[in-house]
């Protein structure tokens, strides 16, 4: 705590020389797992990278304290080793505790929890105002700590955030079902997230009539463990074999290793590649830094030009109520047709605990569905047509969708959406003086 306290008086002589009555000031991150691009800004940068480190884990009590820009990565190992972990666990290694709560944080352990945010007991926000607060559910800034989670940095940053944990055994004992209907999957996910032994649960949509659910229970011992951080493949995995054992490290970090399937954009699925690249390179890190050299040369762009196609980028991550999953799924494959898709399950939060600027349906189930590529056409289309085409179904069927990436709402439908009254009065008491920008120029206007 006294390194925390210190770094905490550091940083208010810092905000005291470098921003301005009225100036806008940002974040100083060495890495981001938004897939945007925005415009190159001037303004000042207040560099938080060394709140970097787990602070507390308190066992008996079930909790967790981590300096915001703390990875998961050493957050679960700082936990794990004293037989628990974070409620929820994003499935990057890269992504930051309050990243996963100014943001939206989901993984396979959401049907129970919900987001990383519903798992939050506490946060400490440096706000625009330059004021440090500390938020909970009861005290007096008890409009942040609900208004927080979505706000992607436009009310505050988390200085510190305090996590619920869960107990764990040492091993995940995982079945892969394979599903050729959409409806029936979803409706054995509905009944599996009603089971005290699931632990985890998400799965894969290969192709039209052809999804798997991965259901994972905690377990003491095991006939062997697979690792799937070198050589081995994971999402191949589901497909090859019923069932797998892997460590609750291992499983926390599964889909690390590949980016999902992402890894393959960069040739990092090719057996001679692979080995090429080492251990030590196949993660989220290395991708998200080959993707930002990408997105500034624009080498795709070119080919694209080169091969007389358009390509939009179309990587969105969408909650739709499980009810209408099928019909979402429908669409999509007759639509946009990126495979494979990632889905999760979402239990959404009870009503006494509701999140405006991420409103789910209290008390209702939701299907995430991940969709990370590159739709090519030949046609002469409107910026984002793609990606505006499944903002429009999300809403129609009650769904939303994380801004995390490029966004196309006309600004009337943002604030429709994201409870524009309720931000308006966070900024006027967080950040009058507008220093942290707004979250529609952010997510959407790219500013």
């Amino acid at each position: 705590m006294t390194a925390y306290t210190e770094k905490i008086a550091h940083l208010q002589e810092e905000l005291s020389t470098q921003r301005g009555r009225g100036a806008q000031f940002g974040l100083a991150k060495s890495t981001s797992n938004l897939f945007r691009d925005r415009a190159k800004r001037s303004r000042p940068r207040i560099d938080l990278k060394h709140f970097n480190r787990v602070v507390h884990v308190d066992r008996e009590a079930g909790t967790v304290e981590a300096e915001g820009m703390t990875t998961f990565a050493d957050l679960a190992d700082a936990t794990l080793a004293l037989g628990s972990m974070p409620r929820v666990v994003p499935q990057l290694k890269s992504i930051t505790v309050g990243g996963a709560v100014a943001g939206v944080g989901i993984e396979a352990t959401s049907f129970k929890y919900g987001l990383v945010h519903d798992t939050i007991a506490a946060i400490e926000v440096l706000t625009g105002d330059g004021n440090i607060v500390i938020c909970t559910a009861d005290n007096e800034h008890r409009d942040l700590f609900y208004g927080f989670p979505n706000s992607y940095g436009t009310l505050g940053y988390a200085l510190k955030v305090t996590q619920k944990t869960a107990r764990v055994k040492p091993y995940v004992s995982v079945e892969h079902l394979r599903y050729t209907d959409p409806s029936a999957c979803f409706a054995d996910a509905k009944s599996f997230a009603g089971d005290k032994a699931t632990a985890f649960l998400d799965g894969v949509v290969f192709a039209p009539g052809e999804l798997y659910l991965s259901r994972g229970s905690f377990v003491d011992t095991v006939p062997y463990t697979s690792d799937y951080s070198y050589e081995k493949i994971y999402y191949r995995s589901i497909r090859n074999r019923a069932s797998d054992y892997l460590t609750v490290r291992d499983y926390l970090w599964r889909w690390d290793t590949d980016w999902f399937w992402c890894s393959k954009n960069v040739g990092a699925q090719h057996p001679l590649l692979r080995r090429l690249y080492g251990r030590e390179r196949l993660n989220s890190i290395t991708y998200q830094k080959i993707m930002r050299w990408n997105s500034r040369w624009g080498l795709t762009r070119a080919l694209s030009r080169l091969s007389g196609t358009r390509a939009e980028s179309v990587i969105q991550d969408v909650d739709i109520p499980l009810e209408r999953a099928a019909e979402f799924l429908e669409f999509f494959h007759a639509e946009v047709g990126i495979l494979p898709v990632w889905i999760c399950p979402i239990r959404a939060p009870t009503a006494d605990a509701r999140f405006p600027l991420y409103p789910l349906a209290p008390g209702t189930m939701y299907i995430n569905f991940g969709f990370w590529d590159v739709v090519r056409d030949r046609r002469a289309r409107p910026r984002g047509y793609t990606n505006r085409k499944i903002e429009l179904k999300v809403a129609e069927l009650g769904g939303i969708k994380s801004l995390y990436s490029d966004s196309y709402y006309p600004r009337h439908e943002f604030w429709s959406i994201f409870d524009q009254d309720t931000y308006a009065a966070l900024k006027a008491r967080y950040d009058p003086t507008g220093a942290l920008g707004d979250l529609y120029d952010k997510t959407v206007l790219r500013r």
